[in-house]
């Protein structure tokens, strides 16, 4: 198949139509905003404090002992909330993303996912993939943490309109590097860079 052209074949099927028409309720009593928070069970608690910080450039907000809650919790933050992941130790074996398969996390422009993967690198992270996804069409690298979490840092997702309508699968534009992601790009997403250096 050509580079860039997405194979739609069993996006008609019946069970996927059916999937995507499913419709939420009218006249619900809440309205929820945002994904507030994940909280992770790992391993060893300082290591994968060490990476939160020290890679993904998280901030502590605060800590429990081991007498609130066993394994002890620490609280990170990546904007103006308290925290948007926790850490409980306690995991007695490495995540097998049976439950949980990956968290996102959005940077303002596509130059920071260039230079998000350099730093991976630097810190011997092993990357999963880089380039851009189908359906929503975000330009991503995607990695795993200490305790084999996937982790996804991406720019560009697609935004829906008050007409509920995302972009048609033929519009996808799947691209397996960053560098052919920003070369390749769908109907009305920018890839230029800020910094055009940053490819490598």
């Amino acid at each position: 198949m050509p580079r860039g052209v997405i194979d739609i074949a069993g996006l008609n099927t019946p069970d996927v139509v059916a999937l995507k028409a499913t419709k939420t309720p009218t006249g619900m009593p809440f309205n929820i905003t945002k994904l507030g928070h994940a909280v992770l069970k790992v391993r060893d608690l300082e290591r994968s404090v060490k990476f939160y910080t020290e890679v993904m450039g998280f901030r502590v907000s605060d800590a429990y002992p081991d007498t609130m809650i066993p394994g002890r919790m620490v609280f990170m933050r990546f904007n103006t909330d308290h925290h948007g992941v926790a850490l409980v130790g306690g995991a007695t074996e490495e995540s097998d993303n049976t439950e949980l398969h990956h968290m996102a996390f959005e940077v303002a422009t596509l130059d920071e996912v260039l230079r998000a993967r350099a730093h991976l690198k630097q810190h011997n992270v092993k990357i999963e993939f880089d380039g851009r996804r189908r359906a929503g069409a975000q330009i991503a690298v995607e990695f795993r943490d200490p305790d084999n979490h996937m982790l996804e840092i991406y720019w560009g997702i697609d935004q829906i309109g008050s007409d509920g309508r995302a972009r048609p699968p033929e519009d996808w534009v799947e691209e397996m590097s960053l560098e052919d992601a920003i070369d390749s790009a769908p109907p009305g997403q920018d890839t230029s860079l800020l910094d055009p250096s940053l490819r490598k």
